[in-house]
């Protein structure tokens, strides 16, 4: 039998990363994310993290986006080391309209989202980052299952647009953990929630 400890250690961690403004919002309205504010330095960030070998969660509209970006020949020009961990990662979609996926390594899922994250925080192995994916972000964070949130602050207000906490009827208390100052501006704050 397993101590607690023991489950610990293989247990897998479920990671939120996103970019967000300033007033709140991860994306602009009709998803505009044109405020974008990405540099070198930002760049370095994301080739480890795309790099980790984490499982990547994703809502419906997140897919679509980043699965009409990665896989092209521009993607692969343009930023080929993310373009190749994007790729390469295992990604799972969680949707109830979508009927198929097209994007390398990726499952469909369209039973119970939060049994099915349940189920793989329970297995071994590389942890579980959700990008983008507000309602997700959401429902799992609703149910204490998110175990950091790492949110890329960009310095910029756009008055209206989808908050990755949409929904959310609970409070939720978060300790801040550390933080990264990049020289664009975006500040990297990581939290875990209180328990």
């Amino acid at each position: 039998m397993q101590t607690t400890e023991e489950r610990e250690k293989i247990m897998r961690k479920l990671l939120v990363f996103n970019l967000m403004t300033l007033d709140g919002y991860i994306a602009g309205q009709g998803g505009d994310i044109s405020w974008h504010n990405v540099d070198e330095e930002f760049q370095k960030l994301a080739k480890e993290a795309s790099n980790s070998g984490n499982t990547l969660l994703f809502g419906r509209i997140t897919y679509e986006l980043m699965a009409s970006f990665w896989p092209t020949p521009e993607a692969l020009r343009t930023d080929p080391i993310v373009a190749r961990g994007m790729n390469k990662a295992e990604k799972i979609v969680f949707s109830r309209t979508l009927d198929k996926v097209d994007w390398n390594n990726t499952r469909l899922v369209k039973a119970d989202m939060l049994a099915e994250v349940r189920n793989l925080k329970q297995q071994s192995g590389k942890d579980l980052t959700v990008l983008g994916s507000g309602s997700i972000v959401s429902q799992l964070a609703q149910q204490d299952m998110i175990d950091e949130y790492q949110i890329l602050l960009n310095p910029v207000v756009i008055g209206k647009g989808k908050t990755m906490f949409e929904g959310v009827q609970k409070k939720l208390n978060l300790k801040l953990t550390r933080t990264r100052t990049f020289g664009n501006g975006n500040i990297l704050l990581c939290y875990e929630p209180v328990k």
